[in-house]
């Protein structure tokens, strides 16, 4: 019995998607991109099966070849895709764990995202009476806030200084070690820093390349979270990397600290 048409396209994309997420893996990733040999090593297909596949998804942008090294990697067009996409997934996963995150502290959270030198709020989800209202689609400068700290963790001190070496608020040093603890806690708190008798924590949320692409807060009057940060922060960190998971992030031991340079 021969294939159909249609059983021989759905054929060939579960090869296709062997290939892209061979070029997803780890080593791909370490490695900058993976040649047709190795490739063809990990799926288990002709080299000559692999470099027509390639050459074909490189030609609408899906995969794209480094000219000098030869060796492929994922393309423009696919992580274009990806970004047009991600934000209504973003919110549209963080909902419920937010909701199950409210009710377990009974407090407010709030899906902030870093725009420029702000933390935006997308959403906000009331788990008690108290609730801060107005957040969503406000900016706040992002040194003032635990989720700002917790945004800026891919940043390295260059960056920083870009962005806000002239703002005068708070010294890059300062903000560069403020970053650099929260990555080691996993999660950020703030106790009356940003308004008086409000406190906070936030963790990151990590997409299937392990970038922070979001931060979940939780804001509170200082009278009623004030003892409790550390737990609020770990259970915080716990509820961000369910959303992580679903992003598609694969947790792995945490990189060093790097170092400020004088």
């Amino acid at each position: 019995m021969t294939d159909t048409p249609s059983a021989m396209r759905g054929h060939g994309l579960r090869r296709d998607i062997d290939l892209l997420e061979a070029l997803a893996c780890d080593e791909a990733q370490r490695a900058g991109g993976l040649g047709v040999v190795r490739l063809a090593q990990l799926v288990g297909r002709e080299k000559s099966q692999i470099s027509r596949a390639l050459k074909a998804l490189a030609a609408e942008g899906i995969v794209e070849r480094d000219p000098d090294t030869l060796e492929y990697r994922l393309g423009w067009r696919l992580f274009s895709l990806v970004a047009r996409t991600s934000e209504s997934r973003l919110v549209r996963v963080a909902e419920p764990v937010m909701h199950a995150l409210s009710a377990d502290l009974e407090e407010t959270s709030h899906l902030c995202v870093l725009s420029d030198r702000e933390v935006l709020t997308l959403l906000s989800v009331s788990g008690h009476s108290f609730r801060v209202h107005g957040w969503e689609g406000r900016g706040v400068p992002a040194w003032r806030l635990s989720a700002g700290r917790v945004l800026l963790a891919d940043a390295t001190p260059d960056e920083l200084y870009v962005r806000f070496g002239t703002a005068g608020e708070m010294p890059v040093p300062e903000l560069w070690a403020l970053i650099q603890e929260a990555r080691r806690c996993g999660y950020a708190q703030v106790s009356e820093e940003f308004e008086k008798g409000l406190v906070g924590v936030s963790a990151p949320v990590r997409d299937f390349r392990g970038r922070v692409v979001a931060a979940l807060n939780i804001s509170a009057p200082a009278s009623r979270l004030g003892g409790r940060l550390d737990e609020a922060g770990r259970t915080t960190a716990r509820a961000a990397a369910r959303v992580s998971v679903q992003l598609g992030w694969a947790p792995r031991a945490a990189p060093p600290d790097r170092n400020m340079p004088v």
